[in-house]
């Protein structure tokens, strides 16, 4: 999906209460966009870690205007599954990642050549 309020949408769909229910859970999956606005976004908070992370952000539910509670962490799955199609671990979105010598400076003697050292 393109933007938070649309997964707001969906919650409401699935769950019931409003966009602002959900909203601010939403909103913090992408705020990563903030840093890098194409979909490597997503490697920072979309994945198993980041929804356990937005569990204990914001608690282990919400509680709508109607009292009902939903767990976050089925929000925060909804989420990713939407973008995704699935829950990845961290540890595949680590595997995707290409390796720099300046990655790991024990191991490169020009790791820091820009450090200004």
């Amino acid at each position: 999906m393109a933007h938070p309020y649309h997964h707001s949408l969906s919650s409401v769909k699935k769950w019931g209460g409003s966009v602002a229910d959900y909203q601010y859970i939403h909103d913090w999956f992408d705020a990563s966009k903030a840093i890098i606005a194409d979909f490597r976004h997503r490697a920072l908070r979309h994945h198993a870690e980041g929804i356990f992370m937005a569990e204990t952000l914001f608690g282990s539910t919400v509680t709508l205007q109607s009292g009902r509670a939903i767990p976050v962490r089925w929000i925060g799955e909804q989420h990713v599954r939407e973008d995704l199609g699935f829950i990845p671990s961290f540890g595949d979105w680590a595997k995707a990642i290409r390796p720099e010598p300046w990655m790991d400076a024990r191991r490169s003697s020009t790791a820091c050549r820009n450090c200004g050292s």
